[in-house]
């Protein structure tokens, strides 16, 4: 009878610990390529992606995540500065490249030179738009292409306003691109014409340590890669 006294508090112990869930919030840009991740873990995450602006600002307030993946890290400094307190590490790397739809044979930066709308993630506020509006401003493009700029959201909204053909052209990750059949790379920006594009990760709880500790490992970085992000400049 003791026996099955102490299993049944051993099983009762493992589904407490299988039920609890570490609450994450990503930048849309890792979608995909990070429920993949979790789905190796082994744990249990509710995982949230919006643009990384937003969820900096909803950790601020108050929103209680466990562990944050910004596509900027301006946005972790910014929560450093709000006095957030978190555990950080730059995990991977991007590039920016220019889109059109599948079916669009066009090639090169001198797309933009034409009279084509362009989608980008907010150009004030989200990582992708950030950068796609330096690289722009280095190529001496950014006051030609500005009214012509279509604004989402996040770089994910921006990237189905050219799939499903409301924009003719749009500057999105690299990543962005190789998840979306209904596009194809037009030209990738020179990476000097913009700041490294990093992605900080940041443990705002001792719950989301483990999984943090696990977005470092080979196995983690295996499926990155597949899903086209590099290290961290």
């Amino acid at each position: 009878m003791k026996r099955v006294f102490l299993a049944v508090l051993m099983m009762l112990g493992a589904g407490m610990a299988r039920a609890e869930s570490v609450t994450v919030f990503a930048a849309a840009s890792l979608k995909g390529a990070l429920d993949e991740v979790v789905a190796g873990w082994g744990g249990e995450a509710r995982v949230s992606y919006a643009g990384s602006s937003a969820l900096a600002r909803q950790i601020a307030a108050g929103a209680p995540a466990d562990v944050f993946i910004s596509a900027n890290p301006e946005w972790v400094d910014w929560l450093e500065a709000e006095g957030v307190a978190l555990e950080r590490v730059d995990l991977l790397g991007n590039a920016l490249v220019l889109v059109a739809g599948a079916d669009d044979m066009r090639v090169g930066l001198d797309q933009l030179k034409g009279q084509d709308r362009v989608a980008m993630a907010l150009v004030e506020a989200v990582p992708a738009g950030i950068y796609g509006k330096a690289a722009l401003e280095s190529l001496a493009l950014w006051e030609a292409v500005a009214p012509r700029v279509v604004q989402a959201d996040n770089v994910r909204a921006a990237l189905a306003l050219v799939a499903l053909g409301e924009a003719p052209l749009g500057i999105v990750y690299a990543t962005d691109a190789l998840a979306e059949p209904g596009v194809r790379v037009v030209a990738e920006f020179p990476p000097e014409s913009h700041p490294p594009i990093t992605y900080p990760v940041a443990a705002l709880s001792a719950a989301g340590e483990p999984l943090m500790a696990y977005l470092k490992s080979p196995e983690a970085a295996e499926i990155f890669a597949r899903h086209g992000f590099g290290l961290p400049e």
